[in-house]
């Protein structure tokens, strides 16, 4: 039987008080076993990104339950965070530092031994060995998000969270990452749960996707089988692309 690696129960986050109260995410409940792929999936505004907070505990949850690795995540949250790492096209690192002084720096936060020949390990596995060097703040779009990968498979992690990993990559180093992607989760059983508006990218990787709109949970599955649940067409290939649309443009609050 698969081991679950993260479990969230009935989460819900409101911002505000009183009468101007929103209610971001609502009674959301998923979980991903080990060694699998989740799309976290929905239109912008959907709740995503308030979820993968409450993941990572920079928000609390108003209510509802997370456990990661048999723990929960704010009574063992110290333990939790050396075993999960995080990406995002979003966060960036103090731009005078060289890439790999800054992924020295987050090696030794995750205590990592022989910190400097993990960085060039995993500047190597991304492709970016030659940017070591250069300062954060002269790169490309493109260059800071496989940094930023780099730094995200730094201490191995058993759960990595991946938000639009592939955004601002050309065709063929997304591919490339896509691959590598797949390979850790394979070889190192690491379970990966990450947003993307990419749905082809979606299908090749994702064992299961959750639909999120309007902070709620609208369909959950394999790839062909919210398909076949929101499409209500006897499918016998997923098309997330028309999932998509069907979801924002018919399913209101």
């Amino acid at each position: 039987m698969a081991k679950t690696i993260i479990e969230v129960k009935n989460l819900t986050r409101k911002f505000g008080n009183g009468r101007s109260t929103f209610t971001a995410v609502n009674t959301v409940s998923f979980k991903a076993d080990e060694g699998e792929i989740v799309g976290l999936l929905g239109p912008n505004g959907a709740g995503k990104t308030t979820i993968v907070q409450m993941i990572l505990d920079l928000l609390r949850p108003t209510e509802g339950e997370i456990t990661i690795f048999g723990l929960n995540h704010l009574q063992d949250h110290t333990k939790i965070m050396s075993q999960l790492n995080f990406s995002s096209t979003y966060v960036k690192m103090p731009g005078k530092l060289t890439v790999a002084e800054n992924l020295y720096i987050f090696a030794l936060l995750f205590d990592i031994k022989d910190a400097y020949k993990r960085v060039d390990e995993v500047l190597s596995l991304l492709g970016c060995l030659d940017l070591s060097k250069k300062r954060y703040s002269v790169l490309s779009s493109g260059q800071r998000t496989r940094v930023g990968l780099a730094k995200s498979l730094l201490n191995n992690p058993r759960l990595l969270l991946l938000d639009e990993p592939t955004a601002s990559l050309d065709p063929d180093v997304a591919d490339r990452l896509r691959e590598l992607i797949k390979e850790v989760s394979r070889k190192q059983k690491t379970t990966v749960l990450f947003t993307s508006h990419n749905m082809a990218e979606v299908e090749e990787l994702c064992d299961r996707v959750v639909f999120i709109n309007h902070g709620r949970v609208v369909a959950q599955g394999s790839p062909l089988e919210v398909t076949q649940k929101i499409l209500k067409e006897k499918n016998t290939e997923p098309d997330l692309g028309q999932v998509f649309l069907k979801i924002v443009r018919e399913f209101g609050p």
